[in-house]
């Protein structure tokens, strides 16, 4: 699934710009749009993967998920585009709520650290090959053969989640009645509005790295997400174990304090050695944040929460995203990108000075693992 958002989102401003003549701005809008959609979606979704159990929620919205890349074949106005990619945006919601829900049910309680690390390298494969192979089928074939390339390979994914052995699940008395509190799980707010400081960094990064290293002279920018996702992936296969044995203490500490080093690092080495450098440092510190903190959320909840941990913690994510963006932006369009990535640097510290007097106390004194 994470192949074909990552292939979406590399090769769609493309289309967009081509084919249907759009300007940058609407092509901001609509790639924001499925954003928007996932944010709002998530809180609801939460609720009702507690309250109706797991698989039927996943495998509709993964099989709706699939379906929908059919449309964009016959997208030909903007917006027509823009109420696909919203529709999109919903089911990437619940896909990817359900789907991490589901797997904390799976994973044995002592070793969820560990199986939430294997289980983010998806995302990481995702990230590092989704590209790569939306642009070739893009450039080799079309854009409809990309089109009907990512249908399949989510029916793929649909079939693979058919194949799995769920545990069953039943839901709690709680969990029968609709309540707006019951969209968020209290426990989880701390370490989600935790998550979010740091993930500006990440939305900044994401926008803007490609043309910082135009600027500074580097000819494949695109290089530096490879690497950074080589970064990511070591860090995710080692830092469950660790997790699992000493809890998040001293393995977030470390990883928190990789960011800043490597927004620094980034900003004042101007040439490759900086650049690609700065890549594998971000990419470490990055891969042990989110699955750092997911764990930290399904510890603090009963298994009847789980859901609405989850999508606790995912709009927190977005919502750091998507500031980041704007933010960032700002920064970058009245003094510098390198400005920006200093910013991100002191952002990086506020979050690790919250993890050490907030996140970290809180979690030790209501962990239920």
């Amino acid at each position: 699934m994470c192949i074909t958002y990552y292939s979406l989102i590399s090769a769609l401003p493309i289309y967009i710009s081509e084919q249907l003549h759009a300007n940058k701005s609407i092509v901001g809008i609509v790639l924001a749009s499925y954003i928007v959609a996932s944010v709002l979606i998530r809180p609801f979704s939460g609720f009702a993967l507690d309250k109706f159990g797991r698989k039927t929620i996943l495998l509709s919205s993964l099989f709706l998920y699939a379906l929908i890349f059919f449309g964009y074949a016959f997208a030909a106005t903007i917006l027509f585009l823009f109420v696909l990619r919203f529709a999109h945006g919903f089911t990437w919601g619940i896909t990817t709520i359900a789907g991490n829900t589901n797997i904390v049910d799976i994973i044995p309680d002592a070793k969820r650290g560990e199986g939430l690390g294997y289980y983010g390298l998806s995302t990481t494969m995702g990230m590092a090959l989704g590209p790569i192979i939306g642009l070739f089928i893009m450039h080799s074939w079309g854009y409809y053969a990309m089109f009907f390339t990512g249908a399949i390979i989510s029916l793929i994914s649909f079939g693979c989640a058919s194949l799995v052995s769920y545990p069953p699940y039943k839901p709690s008395e709680e969990n029968y009645h609709f309540s707006w509190p019951k969209l968020f799980e209290i426990q989880s707010i701390l370490p989600s509005l935790n998550l979010a400081i740091i993930q500006i960094t990440y939305g900044g990064l994401l926008t803007f790295i490609a043309l910082y290293g135009h600027e500074i002279g580097i000819r494949n920018a695109s290089g530096f997400f490879l690497i950074y996702a080589l970064g990511i992936a070591s860090s995710r296969i080692i830092s469950g174990k660790e997790f699992d044995k000493r809890g998040p203490k001293y393995i977030l500490t470390f990883c928190i304090s990789l960011l800043v080093i490597g927004f620094v690092f980034l900003a004042l080495v101007k040439n490759p050695v900086g650049f690609y450098g700065s890549a594998i440092i971000l990419g470490f510190g990055n891969g042990v944040i989110f699955p750092t903190f997911q764990t930290m959320v399904n510890n603090l909840s009963k298994p009847t929460r789980r859901g609405a941990a989850n999508s606790t913690l995912y709009t927190g994510l977005d919502l750091g995203m998507g500031l980041g963006m704007i933010v960032m932006g700002i920064i970058s369009q009245h003094t510098s990108i390198t400005t920006a990535f200093i910013v991100s640097a002191v952002i990086c510290l506020i979050g690790l000075i919250y993890f050490i007097t907030l996140s970290l106390g809180h979690y030790e004194k209501r962990k239920l693992v």
